[in-house]
């Protein structure tokens, strides 16, 4: 059971061990509550690793199904738990240690929580955390927010929009009708530009509503709040009125009602809060005039103070003939009348003596301590009266809870829709057909964010790739150089599933996607050197993961499995791997690798076909196209690409006589000879003919760095 007690909502879902990490890595919580003898569980231990420090181990009595039947239906105020729905017992107790949770760590205020809601998780793609992060959902790889496919596609202009599309991009559906529905929304806004127009510049005057009613809920307010709930509901009336009045449109219609009506609380609101909202309720001043008669009487009281004081300081200036006698005040003795020492001896016995400093008397008189008591009252009355009145509003706005978070969730949705619309039309995104087919068939497919960074940074198009796949070449393997775009093409195709199946427009010109329920990645390289693991380990515990979890309607992509190991070793796991997938698993799978040797797997595995990246060689340099194509590479490389990155001359050199040994066989490793034999320091066209440890560099082809750096070299070898 979860939830987010900034807007009240609460779920419910039963799931397996292994399917455990892929529904953490969705959620991403900020707490787990979890029973202390749970953790015990050893089939846990490694799910809940990356977990450890948001932990929260609570006794297991708070989870048995007695205790948490008593503490939700106390917490919903119900007489019987079958009100809330026929509640699974593991969801019972779920539910009862979450609400256990929150009393215990939110006494003072307690939220307001939706009815809990079942969250099926055969309506929600599998989307491990690895793939998650591979795949830059949320982040770049290197944490940046702003770099991931979110930042990319979130064009909502409402806090509740963007969560609702963070909530649909981190659980794409497999519900086939329900992304149908979703797509055909945002096809409605596309074709209605002048519908879309209008909820695009009403939606940027409105602010959220479902946090400041959680905050109103929990009685954690403030006067801000309510004028953001009395903003919002003057726009909801403006949409009504629109389509009321000026746009009829049969499709907006149920929509529209579902907004609901409140004219009773926004005329209320209208008449109560004043114009300009102060941050804190005991600042007063948020109560609106002419609204509650009694506040405007101690107000004016209040507000009329300082001429009351300024009249009665004039009155005592005639009686006592002293023209610089003042009436001041502070907190210590409150209103006080201020006369210099020459003259207090002038004031007879009405002046009742309160303090003596060096150059002044101070005095009161019961006149003007019982003004000072009629305006302090007024003060305190005045903000009484507000604060009580305030908290009469929050409870009408509580009343209405239900209709507002229905409303709330509304204008989210419209603002999804209408956002997804303006990102199809900006970027040029097509509508997907998805079925219950096991097709794969993406026409012209771009990344959507190196094609928005590409165009950004060089003014250049994206070089777009075709992705067809059907039953009888349900597994790609792809070959090509370095930097020819391999991974690119991976992640894009995994990128346009997740779009499409989350119900929006995707990067190609046509889509047609059989509904996948599991996305698996392997890509990149890195350790996790807390856990003790090395990259190749990192490699083979996400493989091993993929492998036991895929199958027929899963799709994976996997980028140079077996490369953090020894060259034969690396190659076998990666052919077996492979062949694995071809006949247990069965799975789509784009599968990238330097191994050319395992094209010839074509001949053997029926499902399988081969790709390359094209490349183009001119004037003994390659140039990347970026285009996929059938076929097979012809080599890697890698020495080119190492030329671009800039490493010296005589090392990209020594490398091609070194491939071109091992080409012909002739390398002295693969003839079982000494590492001493390896001709490393020989002459080769571009470095200096000189011995493998010579006593006395040659100097007149070196610079002073480098004759230094090699007497360094030399001292060492002597060593």
């Amino acid at each position: 059971a979860w939830t987010d007690i900034s807007t009240g909502h609460v779920y419910h879902q039963q799931t397996l061990y292994d399917h455990l990490p892929a529904f953490l890595a969705e959620k991403n919580p900020k707490e787990i509550i979890i029973p202390e003898k749970l953790v015990q569980n050893p089939d846990l231990f490694e799910i809940l690793r990356p977990y450890k420090t948001i932990l929260v181990l609570q006794p297991i009595t708070s989870f048995k199904k007695e205790n948490a039947q008593e503490k939700i239906c106390d917490f919903y105020k119900i007489n019987c738990l079958s009100i809330l729905g026929d509640l699974p017992d593991a969801s019972i107790s779920a539910l009862g240690g979450l609400i256990h949770y929150i009393q215990l760590t939110q006494k003072s205020y307690l939220p307001s929580l939706s009815t809990p809601m079942g969250w099926l998780s055969n309506q929600y793609m599998a989307i491990d955390k690895a793939t998650r992060q591979n795949l830059e959902l949320t982040t770049n790889l290197a944490g940046d927010a702003k770099m991931g496919l979110f930042a990319h596609i979130n064009m909502c202009l409402t806090p509740a929009g963007s969560r609702l599309l963070y909530e649909r991009l981190t659980a794409p559906l497999i519900d086939v009708q329900e992304i149908h529905h979703r797509l055909d929304q945002i096809d409605f806004f596309i074709n209605h530009s002048k519908i879309r127009h209008f909820f695009r510049e009403i939606l940027t005057k409105m602010s959220d509503i479902e946090r400041p009613l959680a905050r109103i809920m929990m009685g954690r307010m403030k006067p801000q709040d309510l004028g953001a709930i009395h903003a919002n509901l003057i726009k909801i009336s403006e949409i009504q009125d629109f389509f009321d009045l000026e746009e009829k449109n049969a499709f907006m219609q149920e929509k529209i009602e579902d907004l609901g009506c409140h004219d009773l609380l926004v005329n209320e609101l209208n008449q109560a809060l004043a114009p300009d909202l102060p941050v804190s309720i005991h600042e007063g001043g948020f109560i609106a005039y002419g609204y509650a008669p009694e506040l405007d009487a101690h107000r004016r009281l209040r507000d009329e103070s300082k001429d009351i004081i300024a009249s009665l300081q004039e009155k005592y200036r005639q009686e006592t003939k002293i023209s610089t006698l003042k009436i001041k005040f502070n907190h210590v003795l409150g209103y006080f009348i201020e006369v210099t020492s020459l003259h207090a001896s002038k004031l007879n016995a009405s002046y009742i003596h309160r303090q003596t400093l060096v150059n002044a008397v101070r005095f009161t008189t019961a006149e003007l301590t019982e003004i000072q008591a009629k305006i302090t009252a007024a003060h305190e009355n005045a903000l009484a009266i507000e604060i009580d009145l305030y908290h009469q509003l929050c409870d009408k706005i509580s009343a209405q809870a239900f209709h507002l978070r229905k409303a709330a969730h509304l204008i989210a949705i419209l603002d999804v829709e209408t956002s997804l619309a303006e990102l199809a039309i900006e970027y040029h995104y097509t509508k997907p057909v998805i079925d219950d087919s096991y097709h794969f068939k993406i026409t012209q497919g771009r990344h959507p964010i190196v094609e928005k960074t590409l165009y950004k940074n060089t003014q250049t198009s994206f070089q777009s790739n075709d992705c067809h796949m059907t039953l009888h070449n349900r597994i790609w393997l792809i070959t090509g150089p370095n930097m020819a775009g391999k991974s690119t093409f991976l992640r894009q195709n995994a990128l346009i599933i997740i779009m499409a199946q989350m119900g929006s427009y995707v990067p190609c010109t046509s889509a047609h996607i059989g509904i996948v329920d599991h996305l698996a990645s392997r890509i990149g390289a890195a350790d996790n050197l807390a856990m003790g693991q090395s990259t190749f380990m990192v490699e083979m515990v996400e493989t091993a993961a993929i492998l036991h979890q895929a199958g027929p309607r899963s799709f994976i992509i996997l980028d140079e499995i077996g490369r953090g190991t020894a060259t034969f070793d690396g190659l076998s796991i990666a052919q077996a791997v492979l062949e694995y997938i071809h006949t247990i698993n069965q799975t789509r799978t784009l599968f990238a690798t330097h191994y050319h040797e395992l094209t010839a797997l074509r001949h053997d595995l029926r499902y399988l076909e081969c790709y390359t990246l094209k490349v183009q060689e001119w004037e003994n340099k390659i140039i990347f196209l970026h285009k996929i194509i059938q076929g097979v590479a012809d080599g890697s490389y890698g020495i080119h690409v190492a030329e671009l990155a800039g490493l010296p001359k005589t090392v990209t050199q020594r490398a091609k006589d070194i491939l071109s040994l091992i080409d012909q066989k002739q390398h002295p490793l693969q003839n079982n000879k000494s590492i001493t034999d390896l001709p490393l320091f020989k002459s080769s066209s571009n470095l200096p003919n000189m011995p493998a440890f010579c006593v006395t560099p040659p100097t007149s082809c070196l610079d002073d760095k480098q004759v230094a750096y090699l007497a360094h070299i030399e001292n060492i070898l002597c060593q």
